[in-house]
């Protein structure tokens, strides 16, 4: 077994086994003394503060400059490596970017679960949580028939394919929606009743829990990007300042997303209690 790591000595004492030269990715830069008397007679010590076999990334003292550098152990082989600028911005950009997209994903998702619930007006996107089986597939109605507005009462579903006509006419007749549908062997026309004050208060109860698992998906996001965060800082990519302030951007974000909801929700809730 390898000796423990010692905080004074030399670095070529801590990886013995070295393939690559020193050289090779350290330069003058990383410095205060130039010339023979630094890295190029490798005379100089490398005081080890954190150096450990799960730990990505260390702190090391350079002619008595910290540089942070990354370290993988491979069958007791010592290979080290500086953590670019670049790197760790390119890892905070994919978690803010990921973030972002999964939020912006959880909105449509909100409003696509709005559009489904039904108002006083005929909308085409009534219909789109309705599912048909289509030659053994489930597949989502829109996706196989046109779907139009008559008048502000009516919905007029056009297949493309005649044959699942029974079936499209099955699958409204299954769905919550509320709607009778009459087919007359080449569309299917449906009729929206008029909403009775409890149905009306009925659909805004589940528009309001629609809205609440929007939050909490979108709070779910803020969670994960910053354990994400975290880590890089377990990683020494980050200090805990960094942490600090793209949690800080990270929180705002989130706000952001959350008025979102809230303003479709609003909006919903008018359309469904307005008679």
């Amino acid at each position: 077994m390898a000796a423990p790591f010692s905080s004074t000595s030399p670095i070529r004492s801590v990886f013995s086994t070295i393939r690559t030269p020193l050289k090779s990715f350290l330069s003058h830069s990383d410095c205060f003394q130039k010339g023979r008397d630094c890295f190029k007679c490798r005379s100089c010590n490398f005081s080890v503060y954190s150096l450990s076999s799960s730990a990505s990334y260390t702190i090391v003292k350079l002619c008595s400059k910290p540089i942070v550098v990354n370290h993988l152990l491979r069958k007791r082989v010592g290979n080290v490596r500086c953590a670019t600028i670049e790197e760790i911005e390119a890892e905070k950009s994919s978690i803010e970017n990921e973030a972002k997209e999964k939020m912006e994903k959880t909105i449509e998702t909100v409003r696509t679960n709005f559009n489904s619930i039904r108002t006083g007006r005929a909308n085409p996107a009534m219909l789109d949580k309705v599912e048909v089986e289509y030659y053994g597939t489930p597949v989502s109605l829109k996706s196989i028939a046109q779907i139009s507005t008559p008048d502000s009462s009516s919905l007029l579903v056009q297949p493309y394919d005649k044959s699942s006509l029974k079936a499209i006419e099955k699958a409204i007749v299954n769905s919550d929606l509320g709607m009778t549908p009459n087919n007359d062997g080449e569309v299917i026309r449906m009729s929206l009743p008029q909403l009775t004050t409890e149905r009306r208060k009925e659909f805004s109860k589940i528009v309001a829990k629609q809205a609440e698992e929007g939050k909490v998906a979108v709070r779910n996001i803020r969670r994960d990007a910053l354990k994400a965060y975290e880590k890089l800082e377990k990683e020494k990519k980050l200090s805990e300042d960094n942490v600090k302030d793209l949690s800080n951007d990270l929180q705002k974000l989130t706000d952001e997303y959350m008025k979102k909801i809230d303003s479709l929700f609003k909006q919903k809730e008018k359309e469904l209690l307005t008679v």
